[in-house]
């Protein structure tokens, strides 16, 4: 009798996350020099960390002998100032991919169904499979969410609705209007997730807020992965009522989330001026994509995120093109698109040989 036939069906046949491949992997695959790729697969900050969160994880890590802050003390408290929320109303995970999982384990398991569009981002329908429950997907129209059909495909058995705006791997967004609505035609039994990790790319990004002040069953969740430049450290959170979080923390962990993690996201979060220029670059970064995209006369989905999806033809063979070329993107053909790469928007120089390397790989 080997290991598999003693582990729990769900697990056999759970599918497994494919990350964009590290700089290092490529080099040594390729015979390519490491300082000469750009890896623009995985929607990381092109220009860095926040630097006081650089400074504030070296200071870290000199207590390194300690374990750290089970409860995210001061994490929730600077958290908590900035929203205008509770302390008790924010849960800290090892990025927000785990508080997707802890609401697994919170809400769903065998016969249950879990709602989301399609594509949109894959964990959940991972943690969704992995906890032995259905994932209803309902496809996207016209690229983004159609929260009246998600809405239609809800039945007794959902416990849990997704909604990831902007979207990945499409970078398109709902409206505050309609998200709310959305969320206030709910049935009472079921929860709505709102994943907001690309929310701060977003002029005016739709507030919440009063739907967890009505008492709506509804959590939102952000990441320090993205605009912060913290990827390396996994620290995201969610944010909702008092209520829920407890139950979340109740599964969660002790120390998820690592001190280093905790003191960087802390500091990253009085860096406005880096959020500020991210988010200023990014915009003009989307641009310059969107113009060179257009001469090279391919199709691109307008993004409102960090990265865009752009069509290319064969997209395996673009991506592999590209990739032996030292640009790294992300073919996007397990999210059912397999004529489409997706591309994270890069600093200017990196954005102009992307397009240069592009030009070639789809002649």
């Amino acid at each position: 009798m080997n290991f598999e036939s003693l582990a729990k069906p769900s697990v056999r046949t759970q599918p497994v996350y494919e990350p964009g491949k590290p700089i290092e992997y490529v080099a040594r695959e390729l015979g390519l020099d490491p300082a000469t790729i750009i890896k623009l697969a995985s929607n990381e900050n092109p220009w860095g960390p926040s630097p006081r969160a650089v400074a504030a994880a070296k200071r870290a890590i000199e207590a390194g002998e300690l374990y750290p802050d089970g409860g995210c003390f001061e994490l929730r408290q600077k958290l908590a100032t900035i929203w205008g929320l509770g302390a008790e109303q924010f849960v800290i995970g090892n990025g927000s991919n785990e508080i997707i999982e802890l609401l697994g384990h919170v809400f769903v398991g065998a016969g249950d169904e879990v709602v989301m569009g399609a594509p949109a981002f894959v964990v959940y329908k991972l943690v969704t499979l992995l906890f032995g429950a259905k994932a209803v997907e309902v496809p996207l129209v016209n690229w983004r969410h159609d929260l009246h059909k998600i809405a239609a495909a809800i039945t007794p058995r959902t416990k849990l609705v997704y909604v990831c705006t902007p979207n990945n791997p499409t970078g398109t967004a709902n409206t505050e209007a309609e998200l709310i609505a959305f969320v206030r035609g709910l049935p009472e039994h079921v929860v709505a997730v709102i994943d907001e990790a690309y929310a701060e790319f977003v002029e005016g990004a739709p507030d919440l807020r009063p739907l967890i002040a009505e008492g709506r069953k509804v959590v939102c969740l952000r990441t320090f992965s993205k605009i912060y430049g913290l990827a390396s450290l996994r620290v995201g959170y969610g944010y909702g009522s008092a209520e829920l979080c407890l139950l979340l923390n109740r599964v969660r962990q002790p120390f998820n989330v690592n001190a280093i993690a905790q003191a960087a996201a802390v500091a990253a979060l009085d860096d406005a001026e880096f959020a500020e220029k991210t988010a200023r670059e990014n915009r003009a970064g989307l641009a310059q994509l969107e113009r060179g995209f257009a001469e090279l006369g391919l199709e691109f989905v307008p993004s409102m995120a960090n990265f865009m999806l752009v069509k290319v033809g064969d997209g395996l063979r673009v991506f592999d093109a590209l990739q032996r070329r030292g640009v790294i993107v992300r073919p996007v053909k397990s999210y059912g698109l397999p004529e489409w790469v997706r591309v994270t928007v890069g600093t200017r120089e990196q954005n102009v040989r992307v397009l240069a390397e592009l030009k070639a790989a789809v002649r």
